[in-house]
C-alpha cells in the first residue's frame, strides 16, 4: 500500500509520497514512488505511482526510453506528456496483463503526474490503468492515490487554490501524518517536491525521514492542537430543560412512526 498527494495551485505544484510497498510483521519493503523528469530550462515532470510495483517500474522504464513510442523529453506540451505516461501504461498491459491473469494478479495501478513545459502554465493529471486521465480544474485542485481516505479531510476542509505553495505543502504533510497515524501500511521515508511556476528547475526537494524536525514537529503539534480543539467543543445536553446554547434535546424512542428501540412492557400481564 502506498499513499501519495499532489497539488495544482495558482503558484505552482507540490507532490509528496511515502515508500513503503509492502507491510507485515516481518515484511517491510522501501521503494520510491516518485520520479522526476528534469530538463532545466525546458521542463520539470513528476511522476507519483501507487499500485503494482513491478507495473508501475516497467511504465517508468517505457517512459525514460521512449520504448515504442516518442519519450517525455520530446513532448510538445503537458497534455502530450500525459497521453504519453497512458500509451506507456497501455504498452505494460499489453505485454504483462494476460500473465498476471494467469497467476490470479490483477493489473493495478493509478499515477499522478505533473509538472511544467516551457511556454504553458504547471498542469496536473490522475492516470488510471486503462490509460485514460482526468485533469486537476480550480474547483478540484488536488489528486491522492493509494491509501486516500485518512489524509483527505484536511485536504477537503484547508486546501484552495490560492494557498501559498509552503503553506500547501504543510497541508500535504499534515494530511501524511493522518495516514501514517491510521494505517501501518504507508511509511516513511517520504519524498517532498514543491515547484513554483515558470521555475523549469527543481529547486525545493527533501526527502523526509523519522529524523525530520520539521515532520517531527508537525506530528506532536497537529496531534495536540487536535486534542485541545476536541476539548474545546462543548458535551452533549441530553436534559431538555436545561438552558444550552447548542442543545442535543432527547426525542424518546422513536423516529416518527419508526422504532428506534424496544422496551419491555411492565405491568399488568398474567405472570408479570
Amino acid at each position: 500500500m502506498t499513499y501519495c498527494v499532489a497539488m495544482c495551485l495558482d503558484d505552482g505544484l507540490v507532490f509528496l509520497s511515502d515508500s513503503r510497498t509492502n507491510a507485515g510483521v516481518d515484511a517491510i519493503s522501501t521503494f520510491r514512488k516518485m520520479t522526476v523528469f528534469e530538463q532545466a530550462g525546458d521542463r520539470v515532470m513528476v511522476l507519483l505511482t501507487a499500485g503494482n510495483l513491478a507495473i508501475s517500474q516497467s511504465v517508468r522504464q517505457y517512459l525514460m526510453e521512449g520504448r515504442e513510442q516518442r519519450s517525455l523529453w520530446e513532448a510538445r506540451d503537458m497534455f502530450e506528456a500525459a497521453t504519453l505516461v497512458g500509451d506507456a501504461i497501455r504498452a505494460v498491459h499489453r505485454r504483462d496483463a494476460e500473465s498476471l491473469k494467469g497467476f490470479g494478479i490483477d493489473f493495478n495501478i493509478s499515477m499522478i503526474f505533473g509538472g511544467q513545459i516551457k511556454g504553458e502554465r504547471p498542469r496536473l493529471f490522475q492516470m488510471y490503468s486503462a490509460g485514460n486521465f482526468i485533469e486537476a480544474t480550480q474547483e478540484n485542485c488536488y489528486f491522492q492515490i493509494g491509501e486516500a481516505k485518512y489524509g483527505k479531510p484536511i485536504l477537503d476542509r484547508v486546501l484552495t487554490p490560492q494557498m501559498p505553495l509552503d503553506e500547501a505543502a504543510k497541508c500535504a504533510l499534515i494530511s501524511m501524518d493522518s495516514t501514517l497515524k491510521s494505517n501501518v501500511s504507508v511509511g516513511l521515508p517520504l519524498d517532498l517536491l514543491v515547484y513554483g511556476v515558470d521555475e523549469l528547475a527543481v529547486s525545493r526537494f527533501v526527502t523526509v525521514d523519522e529524523n525530520n524536525a520539521y515532520f517531527k514537529m508537525i506530528r506532536k503539534a497537529w496531534g495536540q492542537r487536535l486534542r485541545q480543539v476536541f476539548d474545546e467543543v462543548r458535551d452533549p445536553v441530553w436534559d431538555a430543560s436545561v438552558s444550552a446554547e447548542h442543545p442535543l434535546r432527547m426525542s424518546g424512542g422513536t423516529h416518527g412512526s419508526v422504532p428506534l428501540y424496544a422496551v419491555k412492557p411492565t405491568g399488568t400481564g398474567k405472570g408479570n
